[in-house]
């Protein structure tokens, strides 16, 4: 990285007051929380900055390799907060698809629990909780479709 890009990208870092805490990105953020940062003017690269923190003061990411935030602050450009990883281990250490576990009810209001709730496990391990009620009128609306469409 050229001086004058390495002085832009550190001016937009918080260094933390605490030994061990997160250097936060201050500037633009996607809807994740990642920062991100133009490399090379108007028709430039836009990069990830942990990644190029990592890049410029640990060297280059194998490229079968993704960056994890041991901190699991997305904004953390701290080299030592990341480690490379297999794009698996990092799902694995994640909470990639937790938050709907945490959902009582489908999206039309059903609750998923008792006699309503209909489980599926796929054949990759992981596990789908469907509404019946809205199974059964999913199914009720296809069979309607088909008998329409057979006259």
């Amino acid at each position: 990285m050229h001086a004058k890009d390495a002085q832009r990208f550190w001016a937009k870092v918080r260094v933390p007051t605490e030994p061990n805490g997160c250097m936060e990105w201050t500037a633009y953020q996607d809807r994740h929380g990642y920062g991100k940062i133009n490399m090379g003017g108007r028709q430039g690269t836009v990069a990830f900055a942990h990644r190029v923190a990592y890049m410029e003061l640990v060297g280059e990411i194998p490229t079968h390799l993704v960056l994890d935030h041991l901190c699991r602050n997305p904004s953390c450009v701290r080299p030592d907060h990341l480690e490379p990883v297999t794009q698996a281990e990092n799902v694995s250490r994640g909470n990639a698809g937790s938050h709907h576990s945490d959902k009582t009810h489908c999206p039309a209001g059903h609750p998923y629990a008792g006699a309503n709730l209909y489980s599926r496990t796929h054949p990759d391990g992981h596990k789908n909780r469907i509404c019946r009620t809205c199974k059964n009128a999913r199914a009720r609306a296809a069979r309607a479709t088909r008998r329409e469409g057979s006259t």
